[in-house]
């Protein structure tokens, strides 16, 4: 017997270099090396000079810790942005910045103080700073390299800090354009504060949390009234804060509220809503520990209360606790909860205040920045902190004193409710009124000249100008929002603030730079004196606002006497919002410009960044200083379950780089549904891997095969084989839906449509079909010429599509097939042309391939056939027109009345392992084959 000739050096096989098992981990950060000494990004700049510009400007990480998977989400977003926009051919430059200032790093350095048992008060204020300074310098660092690791591109040898000279000087800038156009007050208002940090908040810097507070119904004693019945009768308080009644001036009832007068069986009176009678009666009820029956003495509306006055509980301490408690109108007081009548605490709370302050009833201060009553208060003074439960319990000296006087009625530890609290400490917050700097958000100032605060002062009360509330609505309606819910989100928080506190009262920050006259309590106004303060600032930082150098920033026209240098510094959210003028307008990033088209955080940013930005750039130049903003949800874990250190459930970005690479988390980024939140875990984690490894597949694929192929190669669109020209239709289609993904920043459909045409139409469809032409065709058959024509244009599109999420991977593909033709990233969005195909046929052909493979699958589980090869189908006789056996790769296709299989009694061809009607026996060559062979070997 004759032995049969081994064929297989004859077949085209794909050949690379380009090795299956990624590396990423070992193969990433050479990458990122030769990057970086190329000047990649100084590179691309220079190639996109003079383009149409895409400006996305940063916003600020906080310069505290090592990068999370938020930092990384948040960067590998924009970093797509950026990419897809300069493969777009625009110029789309990308600076990364850093907040520097304000309490978490304050906070991290006065720990340090602590576990040296030092007193902050006591190191001079540079000093301090100074070590604030170095701090985040070395979170800046750190977590710069780390974000470098992500593979995000971008100006990380010169990055914006806020804490820089230059940044510093124009914060302070920006705040005296505020002061000379009259939008900054100094004024006593209840605002967030943090006993524990000693300092005013803003809301952005506030969370909620359900707690449990203790509740108490105080009696305060009616002292006269028009209504006679109520005079000796008790006014009946609900509150949750115990530690605000001894700060309490005044009784609220609602004008419209129908009130009782309720007498219990021993006599006593008290009065509250008819509405809650019951409500109380149950509390006091359980305080006593036994049912109580009321008699109905009087009913009436609120407004029939005016006049009537009540005594304080305490008042036998005599001072400010023997003054008289007016009854005051409240259209705030409601009947959801308590009595109906509230107390007034014009120190801590927004409604008291206004109301108290409406009717000649001023703030005390009995609370101290650290939350203790001051020492000469006649209650309780020096005692505190007022946000201890222990403090406010039943048992705790607030409600022992006052069930001593005969005031408490009921007391129980067990009201759940929501509480803000600070979130960066986690501490409770209270209202608290303090002096303060605010920017008023309904006075309409006339943002055209720069005014004085009197002179301001003035032209507001003529009604001249926009109030900032006006134009920052205005602003939000001319942006565009992605996705759209954050316009409702960002309008509803900024119709309903309150104005702007501005000030902190902490070291670690850009100074509110002002002089107060002593005399007449306004600021100056004076631009000389504001350009030498600025100039000083630029030199030295916030260290030049000293009191040595008032005089000289005052000059020959000021005596430094005269004048109050205010101490307190700006909210650092002022910082931020004034990034854009330092990023976008100073010129040392010359390929910036302003406004951005793109501001891109985290959800929480409505109230945080993206206010904040909005509301400094409407104060001084009248509209938002970005075009649209994006906005993206929080990571969860596997369950759906925040992630906590203290839980054990965060996934660190910089282990999964050690892990899987930073390829990994990229394609997971882009693939979830950033608009919402979202999860990882290890499992998610390796559905990722999985979908990496395909494309990767795809890549090493096609470089195998177009192993050796040149220019001479190619075949004009006309001259393919309908199958080719089907793929170049669908590759346009795909390329259409990327370009809309990009302009729709919907990077979830980009990666799946990306994907899935790699998978599906490619690896499942296209690649599996052709193979036989490309392995057994003569390298000069037209359709196998055709074929690795088509295979250049996808390697060509697919390895740009990608280049914005793969960013190391296609870095490589690129390199593999043109290792001297720089790099990927450099390259511009690929020009497919469309080709005529009947979409519709081959729709219904690949259907009709679908079922076909379903119908072999079983014959191949039960070993009757070896492959689809071995198969003769029979397929209904109106299925479309075209090559049919080799569309379902198997050996003969027959028309009749429906999809059945059965083996093919054809031999198999030695070379290409079809069976086909010209084999004569099992080994033997088909013609086709037979022909290849014969030339090779003449060759």
């Amino acid at each position: 017997m004759t032995e049969k000739r081994d064929f297989r050096d004859t077949v085209f096989l794909p050949k690379t270099d380009f090795p299956m098992k990624a590396g990423l981990p070992q193969k990433e950060p050479g990458i990122l090396s030769r990057w970086q000494e190329e000047g990649i990004y100084q590179q691309l700049r220079a190639a996109r000079a003079g383009r149409e510009k895409f400006i996305l400007h940063d916003g600020p990480p906080y310069a505290n810790g090592d990068m999370h998977i938020g930092h990384a989400l948040n960067h590998i977003l924009k970093d797509m942005v950026v990419r897809t926009q300069s493969l777009l051919g625009k110029d789309a430059p990308y600076v990364p910045g850093w907040d520097c200032h304000g309490l978490p790093i304050e906070w991290k350095v006065e720990e340090q103080y602590r576990k040296k048992k030092l007193n902050k008060d006591e190191v001079p204020a540079a000093e301090f700073r100074a070590e604030c300074r170095a701090y985040a310098q070395h979170w800046v660092d750190t977590q710069r390299e780390q974000l470098k690791r992500l593979g995000i591109n971008g100006d990380w040898d010169n990055p914006y800090l806020t804490m820089d000279f230059q940044a510093e000087a124009t914060i302070v800038s920006e705040l005296m354009k505020f002061a000379e156009s009259g939008q900054l007050y100094r004024g006593a208002k209840p605002v967030m504060w943090s006993p524990v940090e000693k300092t005013a908040l803003a809301e952005a810097e506030v969370e909620y949390e359900d707690i449990v507070s203790t509740q108490i119904d105080v009696a305060f004693e009616i002292t006269e009234s028009p209504i006679a019945e109520l005079v000796g009768a008790h006014a009946v308080i609900w509150t949750t804060t115990p530690w605000t009644i001894p700060v309490n001036q005044a009784l609220a009832y609602g004008p419209e509220v129908d009130y009782v007068l309720i007498e219990e069986s021993n006599g006593q009176r008290f009065l509250v809503a008819d509405a809650l009678d019951a409500n109380f009666g149950a509390r006091l009820a359980h305080t006593i520990g036994r049912t109580t029956e009321f008699t109905q003495v009087w009913q009436g509306k609120g407004s029939d209360l005016a006049g009537t006055i009540a005594r304080h509980p305490m008042h036998a301490l005599g001072g400010f606790f023997a003054k008289p408690r007016p009854f005051l109108p409240g259209d705030f007081v409601t009947t959801e909860s308590g009595t109906g009548l509230v107390h007034m605490a014009p120190d801590h709370g927004e409604d008291d205040f206004l109301l108290c302050k409406a009717n000649g009833i001023e703030p005390v201060f009995a609370v101290e920045g650290d939350g203790k009553y001051r020492e000469d208060w006649a209650w309780l003074g020096g005692e505190g902190s007022v946000i201890n439960p222990k403090f406010n319990a039943p048992d705790g000296p607030i409600c022992t004193a006052l069930r001593e006087a005969g005031g408490l009625l009921a007391a129980s530890a067990d009201y759940k409710h929501s509480y803000p609290h600070s979130w960066r400490s986690k501490a409770k917050v209270i209202f608290r009124c303090t002096p303060q700097w605010f920017v008023p958000m309904d006075k309409k100032v006339d943002r055209q000249a720069a005014l004085c605060a009197t002179e301001a002062g003035i032209r507001a009360e003529q009604g001249e100008g926009e109030t900032l509330r006006d134009l920052a609505l205005k602003a939000i309606t001319d942006t565009r929002w992605v996705p759209a819910k954050g316009e409702n989100r960002i309008r509803s928080m900024v119709e309903g603030r309150p104005d702007w506190v501005l000030s902190r009262q902490r070291a670690w920050g850009v100074p509110i730079t002002l002089f107060v006259n002593r005399k007449s309590g306004q600021y100056l106004c004076d631009p000389a004196v504001n350009a030498r303060i600025i100039a000083g600032v630029r030199e030295a930082g916030v260290d030049a606002w000293t009191e040595e150098r008032a005089q000289e920033y005052l000059g020959a026209d000021y005596n430094a006497d005269d004048f109050e240098r205010v101490t307190d510094i700006l909210d650092v959210w002022f910082d931020s919002g004034c990034t854009h003028s330092f990023v976008l307008e100073s010129g040392r990033w010359p390929g910036m410009q302003w406004p951005a088209d793109l501001y891109l955080e985290g959800s929480d940013q409505h109230r945080g960044w993206f206010q904040s930005s909005l509301l400094q750039s409407c104060g001084t130049r009248g509209r938002a200083p970005y075009n649209a903003v994006l906005t993206h949800g929080f990571t969860m874990d596997a369950k759906g379950m925040k992630m906590s250190k203290s839980l054990g459930n965060t996934i660190s970005p910089l282990k999964v780089m050690e892990t899987n690479g930073a390829d990994i988390i990229r394609l997971w980024a882009l693939s979830v549904d950033y608009t919402e939140d979202h999860r990882i875990g290890d499992e998610i984690l390796k559905g990722v891997a999985d979908q990496y490894r395909k494309l990767r597949n795809t890549f090493r694929y096609l470089l195998g095969a177009l192993d050796g192929f040149s220019e001479a190669e190619k075949v004009g669109v006309e001259a393919m084989p309908e199958l080719e020209r089907y793929v170049l239709a669908l590759l346009a289609k795909l390329d259409a839906t990327l370009k809309q993904a990009v302009a729709d920043f919907d990077f979830n459909t980009y990666v799946r449509a990306l994907t899935d045409f790699c998978n599906e139409d490619l690896s499942a469809f296209f690649f599996d079909i052709r193979k036989d032409s490309l392995y057994c065709d003569s390298a000069d058959d037209p359709k196998r010429m055709a074929y690795r024509t088509v295979l250049d244009t996808l390697f060509h599109a697919l390895v740009r599509y990608a280049a914005p999420v793969l960013v190391f991977t296609a870095e490589e593909v690129w390199g593999t097939r043109y290792p001297d033709e720089g790099s990927v990233h450099l390259l511009e969005w690929p020009t497919v042309a469309a080709a005529n195909a009947d979409e519709a046929k081959w729709a219904d052909l690949r259907a009709l391939r679908a079922q076909v493979l379903e119908a072999i699958e079983p014959l191949r589980r039960e070993k009757v056939l070896g492959s689809g090869l071995e198969a003769e189908v029979t397929v209904p006789a109106e299925a479309p027109e075209a090559d049919l056996a080799e569309l379902f790769i198997t050996a003969k296709v027959s028309r009749g009345d429906a999809v059945s299989v059965k083996r093919t009694d054809n031999h198999k061809c030695g070379r290409c392992w079809r069976h086909l009607p010209d084999v004569t026996e099992d080994g033997d060559l088909c013609s086709r084959c037979d022909n290849v062979v014969a030339g090779m070997d003449a060759a």
